[in-house]
Formats: structure tokens, sequence, C-alpha cells
């Protein structure tokens, strides 16, 4: 076991571990750290707390320092200069007539490197850019480019739940959501009514998923015979977050009837067993080939 802290240098970003390097560490703390994009500031999110050596991915970095003053005060001049270096960048895009959009600056500690995060519609040329830019910030200088689900997330906004989108809040990555999800809910297919405002498929479409398909293996399926109180029938329709099976019943009098049961009492029909033929039947036939002393068949 390994005593470590969880930092985070972002809003919903991803949690990384930290030697607490016996200092006095509480959650909400900021910490200097040294990673690979150099000397950062993080916030705190998780107290020292023992993992085992298998989730740590090595090396484990010690924290420099915990953020005093000073540290918090260069954090806040970083924000203040990310604002105007995205006024610079985008004139500066404008100026080279490039086919891209700015979508975030982001300042490194110590300020020795500074990133400017884009979205275009393919690849885009933006060496003279570097240069341009490089000349009038006089230091080191990143252009990435992000896919249309991170730029929600590093911009934000209001989802159709009216709450702050999942990846702004508290989404640490992104997981695979298909169209099957929504079927299989029972949503409305209409991109309108099943995208976010990345125009993908909402994250949160994955979060019932488990409990969807849960629902699916213990409800009989469309068309199967099943038991009910009032007699035999044949299910049309199960409602899953109900956990009830609409059933066409057919009634004493001859005549059907739709009818709405709890699932608990519904009993499956057992599909008719095959029938096998008696284990006789193969001795009897071994019998008349001995009696008609068939010749055996060598192998070559």
């Amino acid at each position: 076991m390994v005593k470590v802290i969880g930092v985070r240098f972002r809003q919903s970003g991803k949690v990384y571990y930290f030697d607490p390097f016996g200092q006095d560490v509480r959650r909400g703390d900021g910490v200097i750290v040294e990673t690979a994009k150099g000397v950062e500031y993080g916030e705190v999110t998780m107290e020292p707390t023992e993992v085992e050596e298998s989730a740590i991915v090595p090396p484990l970095r010690p924290i420099i320092r915990v953020a005093n003053d000073n540290d918090r005060a260069t954090l806040a001049a970083n924000i203040e200069k990310e604002k105007e270096a995205a006024k610079i960048a985008e004139q500066k895009i404008a100026d080279h007539k490039l086919e891209m959009k700015l979508v975030g600056v982001e300042y490194a500690f110590n300020g020795s490197k500074i990133t400017f995060y884009f979205t275009a519609d393919g690849r885009v040329d933006f060496r003279e850019l570097v240069k341009d830019l490089a000349s009038v910030f006089k230091t080191r200088i990143e252009l990435r480019q992000i896919g249309v689900r991170d730029e929600a997330k590093l911009i934000g906004g209001l989802g159709p739940c009216g709450r702050v989108i999942c990846c702004k809040s508290f989404l640490t990555e992104f997981h695979p959501v298909s169209i099957k999800m929504a079927k299989e809910q029972n949503l409305s297919l209409s991109p309108t009514k099943i995208s976010g405002l990345c125009g993908r498929l909402m994250c949160c479409l994955k979060y019932e998923q488990e409990c969807y398909e849960d629902a699916r293996k213990r409800m009989p399926k469309v068309g199967r015979e099943v038991i009910t109180p009032d007699g035999t029938g044949t299910v049309v329709e199960n409602n899953l977050l109900r956990e009830r099976v609409k059933v066409k019943v057919l009634l004493p009098d001859g005549t059907f009837d739709l009818r709405e049961y709890p699932l608990a009492d519904i009993k499956r029909m057992e599909p008719p067993q095959q029938e096998t033929a008696p284990a006789e039947s193969a001795a009897e036939d071994i019998d008349l080939a001995e009696a008609l002393d068939l010749p055996e068949l060598e192998g070559e």
C-alpha cells in the first residue's frame, strides 16, 4: 500500500496521484507539483489515502509545496493573461484567414508555455500563426486541435435538463454512447431530443442503461405466451421502468382483452421439450449389425 493524494488541475478534469511527501494536505488546498508538462498548480480533491501499488502509474511524483499566497496570486494573474491572449490569438487567426475556431487558452503556471485549444473541420496549417504568436508572447507556443465534445467540456453551458452539462460539472472522461441506448430506453430518436450542446448523443444516456438492460433480461419478450392471474395470454408491451407487462388475455367467453400486470404476477410458459429417442434403440441397432455379421471397416 502507498499513501497518495488526489490532485485535479481543471474543473471536472482527471484526478492524478501524487506523494504528499509528509506534508499536511487537506481537501481543497492548492499544491504546486511537477508534471510532464512542467510545474503546475493543482487542487487537492482527495486527502492522503493508502491505495494499492497497482493503481499507481509510475513514477509517483512528490508535491513540491502547499500553495502560498504568492502562488495563488500567480494563478490569478495567469487567468487574466489567458483572457488577453485569447483576444490576441483570435485577431491573429483572422489576419491569417485560417478556418479554425479558438476555444480556450491555458497558461503554464511558470509562464514557460501557452497552449491554445481550437476546433476545425480538417487539418490546418498554422505554422505561420505559431511564429506570429511566439513573436508576441516571447514564450513557447502550442496549438492543440480538439473535438466538439472537448469543446463543450471547456466552454460549458446548460443542458436540456436545465443543469450545467455533465462533462463540465463532474464527468472526468467520456463514455461510449450509442443510438441503441436511446432505443432501449424508449426515447425519442429525434436528434434535437437526444443530442447535447456538442451535437453528439447526450452522455446521460449511459447512466440508466445498466438498469434498462437488467430489467429487459427479467421481462418476458413481446409475443411470448405467459400465464397471468386471469389465464394465459400473449405479451404485447413491456414497461421497463414500472416493471409492468401488458398482455392480450384470452377470457373464458372466448374474447380477448388487454390487461396490465406487475412482473411478479406473470409466469413464463416453458417451451415444449423435444422428445428424445430411447437409449434402447441404439443398442438394438448394434445388435442388428452383429446379427447380420457385417464386416468391420479398417482405416487405411
